[in-house]
């Protein structure tokens, strides 16, 4: 897996590496935060505060990450991601819920690959220049 990345980085190079991740990074926060809005308001019967909250609150909390760019902030991103991978699982497994629960792990997922992809390549771009 290491001689495979770093052929990669030698091939693509850091900087083209590091701005796709950054996109999908970007995209897939965007769509994560929505999908969570989504199930906080419409889901429910009513509007509960609290739900909403406990849904939305742990990807705002990595915002100033994001915006500022910072690989280690994207790296914790990524694992806090999992738990969207899990609670989609979850959620695909119940009647009728099918396609939101698939998307929301598919959404996390790329999170996931996206966050992990921007901390390697920003953090070898910063050690390099």
């Amino acid at each position: 897996m290491r001689q495979w990345l770093e052929g990669l980085e030698a091939r693509r190079g850091l900087d083209t590496l590091t701005e796709r991740s950054r996109k999908l990074v970007l995209g897939s926060y965007v769509l994560l935060l929505l999908l969570m809005l989504y199930r906080g308001v419409a889901v429910q019967s009513e509007v509960a505060l609290g739900p909403l909250i406990a849904f939305v609150l742990p990807l705002v909390l990595f915002l100033p990450s994001i915006l500022g760019r910072r690989p280690r902030g994207h790296a914790w991103l990524a694992f806090v991601s999992l738990l969207y991978f899990t609670q989609g699982v979850m959620v695909a497994t119940l009647p009728g819920q099918g396609l939101r629960g698939l998307l929301e792990a598919l959404v996390s997922l790329a999170l996931f690959t996206g966050c992990m992809g921007y901390a390697r390549f920003r953090s070898r771009q910063l050690r390099a220049g």
